[in-house]
């Protein structure tokens, strides 16, 4: 096994940087300097952290060129997108620093039988260990470490191995924005070695953001010793396109939804199920969107599509798809490498879809869309529903009040999205149900995910 991680820009497929993996003796120390850390820093009110908090969003858009430029070598990102990544985690610790405070004061009750009352403190618990994805390589750190820090616990990362120049850049802004040193810690280790991450007394709580084969084992793991976890793992989100949904509409945000992040995005729309009255027109027009989509360097500003992050993604892609089109479904437009330099696959639309086909059972992480048909509009919501994922959603429909009620009533994930496509907002839970994992971030809901609410019961 290599003692090293060396990143390859997907668009170039040139090497990047080279990093050394630390030795089990530096990173059991290093575990321990977080700790230390976050005894201290647990004592701070929460004002103060909050404080922090907010300079590190500050930091993160002072340097947003120099960051966003950072993930797109290393994973192939739009540029565009990479500095949106950079604005949202920007606005995630702004939310953070205003809320923070609020959403974690103590609370005073009375008691339901005799004379006392009670106190219920959220108080944070220690060492949380981070497992994150290459897809967002800020906002994933950003999203489970905020929250924490703002909780008042301490944070190890092991971040996926192709963005390690990420995380390292992300510690260095935070300490620069006046984190103390130690309370966020990245470590650049391997899976035998995260494992014994896991299983260190001091580490408290895990989170993983990855596939749900991943989170089988970690939580399995995690849960052996009984510790705590926030699992936010793949999806097969699909997107509902009704009889009186306006096609136009549902076809230009279908093909955002799909392609976003160059595909690669546990929340993109990724299954499109058609009503019968819609289905041939919405076919025909988002066949012909995808085949328009604008395939180049990720650097470059007018480029719609970059590479995939690594040559195996895109090996692992193109096997789901054709295991499906041996199994019957059919490939309206591309389907194909592009012949050039880089990790680049064509937009691609799949028609004829049906159960039994990895198109129809599968995260595709990828720029393969599923179209399928609905009869109507209660099939297709339990075709939807037939997933073993439940992370989000989307319906379009003319009718929002419907379209709400069918989302609250009978969409089976933790979100849905109406005639609109998006990612995550700071104040609204992010999470899923499923496969997809439990637990939830955003909203106010992370920072409470790793603390002991603590009951104090007080005399007369």
């Amino acid at each position: 096994m290599s003692d090293s991680i060396t990143t390859i820009n997907p668009a170039t497929e040139q090497e990047i940087d080279t990093f050394k993996l630390i030795s089990n003796e530096d990173a059991e120390a290093a575990i321990q300097r977080c700790h230390d850390a976050f005894i201290l820093w647990s004592q701070r009110p929460a004002e103060e952290r909050a404080e922090i908090i907010g300079s590190i969003g500050e930091t993160l858009a002072k340097n947003k060129e120099a960051l966003a430029t950072k993930m797109t070598e290393e994973v192939g990102k739009l540029i565009g997108d990479a500095r949106d990544e950079v604005d949202l985690c920007a606005a995630i610790c702004k939310f953070t620093a205003e809320n923070g405070p609020e959403q974690l004061k103590e609370e005073e009750r009375s008691l339901f039988a005799g004379d006392g009352r009670g106190v219920v403190a959220h108080r944070p618990i220690g060492v949380i260990y981070g497992i994150q994805p290459w897809n967002f390589p800020s906002y994933q750190v950003i999203r489970y470490s905020i929250a924490n820090l703002m909780a008042g616990n301490g944070c190890l990362l092991k971040h996926a191995s192709n963005c390690t120049g990420t995380g390292i850049m992300l510690r260095h802004l935070y300490e620069e924005a006046g984190l103390p040193e130690d309370l966020f810690t990245v470590l650049v280790v391997d899976h035998d070695q995260s494992n014994a991450v896991i299983d260190n007394d001091l580490v408290r709580g895990v989170t993983l953001t990855g596939s749900d084969a991943a989170g089988h084992k970690i939580g399995e793991r995690a849960g052996a010793a009984l510790k705590k976890t926030v699992l936010e793992l793949g999806s097969n989100d699909a997107y509902l396109v009704l009889e009186d949904a306006d096609v136009e509409q549902a076809v230009k945000l279908s093909v955002e939804g799909r392609l976003y992040n160059n595909a690669q995005t546990c929340i993109n729309a990724k299954r499109f199920i058609a009503t019968e009255p819609v289905y041939e027109e919405f076919l025909e027009r988002f066949t012909a969107a995808m085949k328009d989509v604008k395939i180049g360097d990720p650097m470059d500003e007018a480029s719609e599509l970059g590479p995939m992050a690594r040559h195996d993604l895109r090996e692992k892609l193109i096997g789901q798809m054709e295991e499906s089109v041996d199994k019957g479904a059919r490939i309206e437009t591309g389907g194909n490498k592009l012949d050039r330099t880089g990790y680049y696959f064509e937009p691609t639309v799949l028609s004829g879809v049906a159960p039994g086909m990895p198109a129809y059972e599968d995260e595709f992480f990828g720029p393969v869309a599923s179209v399928i048909k609905a009869v109507d509009t209660v099939d297709a919501v339990r075709i939807a529903n037939e997933s073993r994922y439940g992370l989000g959603g989307g319906i379009f429909s003319r009718d929002e009040e419907k379209a709400k009620r069918i989302a609250i009533d009978h969409f089976d994930t933790g979100m849905v999205f109406i005639n609109s496509f998006g990612l995550a907002d700071p104040n609204m839970p992010f999470g899923g149900v499923k496969d997809s994992g439990f637990g939830r971030e955003h909203g106010g809901f992370g920072m409470k995910e790793f603390t002991n609410a603590k009951a104090v019961f007080l005399g007369a």
